[in-house]
């Protein structure tokens, strides 16, 4: 796969003279801008969808602990001798126990609820114990009055991510700043297929780094000059592509890990739009219990993206 080359200047010649041929030479003209009025409006519907979710009881704001699990039993409860400590209002002594057993070809985690202690399957159904893992299906999620839990994997791990829909950050989330929005950074792409697919290796908060299926990638021209992001697939869309991109803002008016940003499918043409209003800020900005991925080394934009979500909080 090609790297880093298309990020700055393409040959000593000057862009401007350059591109117009690059990019006739590459097929259709790109789609063109739509009015202001139009940009803004579809920026905001977009950032209101954004908020809406991540406002509702399971979204990010919620996640209040991320605990890794040994192998064998480990507590959940508000009382400090647990394994895993969650102290708030209404969380008892103690949840429960959670039982990892490695076998050759998998592993399992059991949750047993605490004497007492009413779990719900779901949302609806008590459950005195439940198989948290290991048949390869869909997570089970429990919950115990606004906690909810369960298992992820990460690499050869586990742990017990747990939410709290009375989390304050969630119950005092006033919103989140964002960049005045312009046509200047809804820019014309083109979605150029690896072919060959490829894979792209995509490192993450916790320090590792993971390979990632690569259908493609998005060209386009800012100020005269040629940029590619490679992008991915991610499980919240099957259509549109995902991309986490890094750039000169970053550390300053917005998050030091990067953004991320969705990109729609091209048409027919290979024609789409790479809309930097719509940059958001990785769920790692609101909790420290996300497992975020970071842009990929050839992601790092050598442009101030003054787009988009600013960062939240402290970072």
């Amino acid at each position: 796969m090609h790297r880093s080359s298309l990020r700055g200047p393409l040959s000593a010649a000057p862009l401007p003279v350059l591109l117009p041929l690059l990019l006739s030479a590459c097929g259709p003209a790109p789609l063109e801008r739509p009015d202001g009025a139009v940009i803004q409006a579809d920026a905001d519907r977009y950032m209101d969808g954004r908020i809406a979710k991540l406002t509702t009881r399971d979204g990010w704001l919620t996640l209040v602990g991320l605990f890794w699990l040994p192998e064998g039993e480990s507590t959940m409860g508000s009382a400090p001798g647990n394994s895993f400590v969650y102290d708030a209002p209404g969380v008892p002594p103690l949840l429960g126990t959670f039982t990892l057993t490695r076998g050759p070809e998998r592993a399992v985690v059991r949750f047993d609820a605490a004497d007492g202690v009413q779990i719900l399957s779901g949302e609806s159904e008590p459950v005195s114990f439940a198989m948290l893992t290991g048949d390869g299906g869909a997570p089970v999620y429990l919950q115990h009055g606004s906690l909810k839990w369960h298992v992820i994997q990460r690499d050869e791990r586990l742990a017990v991510r747990l939410q709290d829909a009375d989390s304050p950050i969630r119950t005092e989330f006033d919103g989140i700043e964002r960049f005045p929005v312009t046509g200047e950074w809804w820019v014309p792409a083109r979605f150029v297929w690896n072919q060959p697919p490829d894979t792209i290796e995509v490192p993450n908060i916790l320090g590792t780094i993971g390979r990632t299926p690569s259908p493609g990638s998005v060209e386009f021209e800012v100020n005269g000059d040629l940029f590619r992001l490679d992008l991915w697939k991610d499980s919240d869309d099957t259509v549109n592509f995902f991309t986490a991109f890094a750039d000169e803002t970053n550390g300053a008016s917005t998050y030091g890990g990067g953004r991320f940003l969705w990109v729609d499918a091209p048409d027919a043409q290979g024609r789409t739009v790479v809309d930097f209003n719509r940059a958001y800020n990785p769920p790692c900005v609101f909790t420290e219990f996300a497992t975020c991925p970071l842009p990929p080394r050839q992601n790092r934009l050598a442009l101030q993206v003054e787009a988009g979500e600013k960062v939240w909080g402290k970072h």
